[in-house]
């Protein structure tokens, strides 16, 4: 479905070319019908024939340039099928690296391009595929489970989970624990076996508080910063008035913390090393760092 609620629903493949479309254009500035041949391994008339459907939906968006012999956004470009958020340009050029350089090379003929990704936890299908149907279902799940607590020996658990989440640095999956009588998150990499699914799920999604509270932290320059080093900060992060406003769920609220490297310690390191800080700490604290 196209992120703007009040559009038709399309069929998948043409969504993910209109995606490619924009964000191509909106981000190289240049937009050529190469792109979808290299990219869905379509012919020029067909790759010609949807820049042309997508123009006469959208002729807002879109304009041929001569000179760059190809089309390029135009000064009143408003995404339909993207955010127009660079994440989206960048998540784009890491799947076609993922996918080999012959890609990169055809597919998106950008400058130079690295991408640092976290380094991969080991997950196996057969732990996945019942995590995923339990969570899909509302079963119960019975894990064998190896904590940072425990580390000398697999305890067995029997959980209800109703989310995946991707914390930044690794897979965990949200599920009330029957046995601690509480909803926490289990390290994928850390189950053992295989797991059996079970019956119906008598804890849901609804009941788990920390996943539906929506808090938001506030995020400021360290205080320790001169006032043109605070400026950069600023820019770094988009902020508005000196502050950036993350909202997301209590559950995750320390995950996010985490990839902002704010943690108890933040105070005892350098500024220039810490670079921003937590500034509503006493509103989220029960979220987080042990409560």
């Amino acid at each position: 479905m196209p992120l703007n609620s009040s559009m038709p629903a399309i069929k998948w493949d043409l969504l993910l070319r209109y995606r490619l479309i924009e964000i191509i254009c909106f981000w190289e500035g240049r937009l050529t019908t190469n792109h979808l041949q290299n990219a869905f391994k379509i012919g020029r008339q067909q790759a010609s024939k949807d820049i042309n459907v997508y123009k006469k939906a959208y002729p807002g968006n879109l304009e041929y340039d001569l000179q760059l012999k190809g089309y390029r956004p135009t000064t009143d470009f408003t995404p339909i099928y993207t955010k127009g958020t660079v994440d989206e340009y960048l998540h784009l050029l890491k799947t076609s690296m993922d996918l080999g350089q012959r890609y990169v090379d055809t597919f998106l003929p950008q400058a130079n391009t690295e991408v640092i990704l976290p380094i991969s936890r080991g997950v196996t299908p057969e732990i996945l595929r019942p995590v995923i149907q339990a969570c899909r279902e509302n079963r119960r799940l019975d894990i064998k489970y190896v904590s940072l607590s425990s580390p000398e020996q697999t305890e067995e658990r029997l959980i209800c989970p109703h989310t995946l989440v991707n914390s930044g640095f690794r897979w965990h999956v949200r599920a009330y624990c029957e046995k601690n009588q509480q909803y926490r998150d289990f390290v994928l990499s850390r189950m053992e076996g295989i797991p059996e699914v079970e019956d119906e799920a008598a804890y849901t999604i609804e009941e788990d508080e920390a996943w539906n509270t929506e808090v938001e932290l506030i995020i400021k320059p360290h205080q320790g910063l001169t006032k043109a080093q605070k400026r950069v900060i600023e820019k770094d992060y988009s902020m508005q008035d000196g502050e950036l406003v993350v909202t997301t769920r209590g559950a995750l609220v320390e995950y996010m913390l985490q990839i902002l490297h704010i943690d108890k310690q933040t105070d005892k390191r350098p500024a220039v090393q810490q670079q921003v800080e937590l500034a509503n700490f006493n509103d989220v604290k029960r979220w987080c760092f042990g409560g």
